[in-house]
């Protein structure tokens, strides 16, 4: 069997999800496609390439060391493609993103990420919506946040970089909820609160609230439904509390906690269409994103808080890289 692309593109894959059932998912395969072609892979190699157990998948020395060529190689082939096909045509560069709080030091970054260029920006909580608008051309570049445990296909043809392999999730409560002077709030403790459902139900949020709850020992009272992000007024209120990235910010009435072992996480992912930007032009605006969370989150009280507890943690050390200039 020839070496190709698409094998680098698996191993990378599978090493980033960690699970052979997300990767084959992220690449749009089933699990047994994938798996059979990881053992012929492996076959072929003379030595395996990752370690399976119950948790996962984790690389095995050979493994690490063919990482690390894929996905020099990768890079190097994914930037030949992008010049190749980027050619901007008429029309402002459409931008979709997650709601994030620092969305508005991210606006203000991209004029110098896309020098020349117009840029309109789509705000959508929805990232399975995000991931089909790029599939269909609606979108020519966005910033995904996704469930840790719920896979948003990305269509082949598309760019794509993680920005985070993995955030932490936090919780809204009102300031005075008799759980607010803690560092952390343990899930369990709120299971007889009313909670504002997830914003993207359809991409697979609400199905982790459900499995992350179920796994502490109760089913959540989803009492509220606010589509668009909103419904801080509601926690403030004393009526509701609600899931929060990690830099989200307290206001009066409501502050944000970590959750006690962070049993939610998430990622950040930026992808676009390769024939509307180039591999330059994708990196410009990965900079302007990464440049943007990491200093609005570490101004962030409760995620530097939650950061200078966790940094020196093994299960913290694919974060560290992203914060440490950051949090020094």
């Amino acid at each position: 069997m020839a070496l190709e692309i698409r094998h680098l593109r698996a191993i990378c894959a599978i090493a980033e999800a960690g699970s052979l059932s997300q990767a084959a998912a992220a690449l749009g395969m089933s699990q047994p496609s994938l798996t059979s072609l990881l053992q012929r892979l492996e076959r072929q190699i003379g030595a395996p390439l990752f370690v399976r157990s119950h948790t996962g998948v984790t690389p095995t020395p050979v493994g690490e060391q063919t990482l690390r060529r894929a996905l020099t190689l990768l890079v190097e082939f994914d930037r030949f493609e992008s010049d190749l096909l980027g050619a901007l045509g008429d029309g402002p560069v459409r931008l979709g993103s997650s709601q994030m709080d620092c969305l508005p030091t991210f606006v203000e970054r991209l004029d110098d990420a896309l020098p020349g260029l117009d840029v309109t920006v789509h705000v959508e909580p929805s990232s399975a919506v995000l991931a089909q608008a790029l599939a269909r051309a609606t979108l020519d570049i966005a910033v995904i946040a996704m469930s840790d445990d719920q896979e948003v296909p990305l269509a082949k043809h598309l760019g794509h970089r993680v920005l985070f392999s993995w955030l932490p999730i936090f919780v809204g409560i009102p300031a005075r909820h008799r759980l607010a002077g803690g560092l952390e709030v343990d899930l369990a403790d709120l299971a007889d609160e009313a909670w504002i459902g997830p914003p993207g139900p359809e991409d697979g949020s609400l199905t982790s609230l459900r499995a992350a709850t179920h796994r502490a020992g109760f089913t959540p009272r989803i009492r509220f439904e606010c589509p668009n992000g909103g419904g801080r007024h509601l926690i403030a209120a004393g009526q509701a509390v609600q899931l929060v990235e990690p830099t989200a910010p307290e206001l009066p009435g409501m502050v944000v906690r970590p959750l006690k072992g962070d049993p939610m996480r998430m990622r950040l992912v930026l992808a676009w269409r390769k024939e509307r930007l180039t591999w330059d032009q994708a990196e410009n605006v990965y900079r302007a994103v990464m440049t943007s969370y990491t200093r609005h989150a570490m101004a962030s009280t409760p995620f530097r808080t939650w950061w200078e507890r966790r940094r020196d943690s093994q299960s913290w050390d694919g974060l560290v890289d992203f914060f440490r200039v950051a949090g020094s």
